[in-house]
């Protein structure tokens, strides 16, 4: 069994790995820790966490090399996001761009149900006033791999059809 193969198999409440260990994984691999991992509730979610690219289920082995250089610059213009809970269904947050003083993109949090399959994960809608169009059509979701840690998914609404469009990691610091 290799390394990676033990990273997925391990249950969400017992994953050791940090959110660095998530850049070496592919996406069938983080589709599997996704499935596998548990709905977080709104407030566990709370203030700055850092945050990391991952990877597309598009493009194949170069365009994966290419986010995971990118995820790994301590450069990459997106730093993470900000989350601020309202109460225990809902909350608020914004992306961190360039530093963690600047911010775009406000987005509301609430549990809902998964894009990628039967169960919840917290969701993060960007369709706020706010946002630019190319924003607003956002919908990310989270779910836990282990307290402090978690595994997102970046959907697209395009043409009223929702695709995954990339894999990123939030882990609070």
């Amino acid at each position: 069994m290799t390394a990676t193969t033990s990273r997925i198999a391990e249950p969400a409440r017992t994953f050791r790995y940090s959110l660095d260990d998530l850049v070496d994984l592919d996406a069938p691999e983080l589709l599997r820790l996704y499935e596998g991992a548990s709905v977080p509730k709104v407030e566990d979610l709370s203030g700055d966490l850092v945050g990391r690219m991952l990877v597309s289920p598009y493009g194949g082995a170069r365009l994966a090399r290419v986010m995971r250089t990118l995820a790994r610059w301590d450069r990459f213009p997106w730093r993470g996001k900000s989350f601020a809970p309202k109460s225990e269904s809902r909350g608020e947050g914004i992306n961190r761009v360039f530093s963690d003083r600047t911010k775009w993109f406000r987005f509301e949090t609430f549990i809902g149900k998964s894009r990628a399959g039967a169960f919840d994960a917290l969701q993060l809608d960007y369709d706020n006033p706010s946002n630019p169009p190319f924003i607003r059509i956002i919908k990310d979701e989270v779910r836990t791999l282990r307290p402090g840690l978690f595994l997102g998914q970046a959907w697209i609404a395009l043409r009223g059809k929702e695709t995954l469009g990339l894999y990123f990691a939030l882990e609070s610091r």
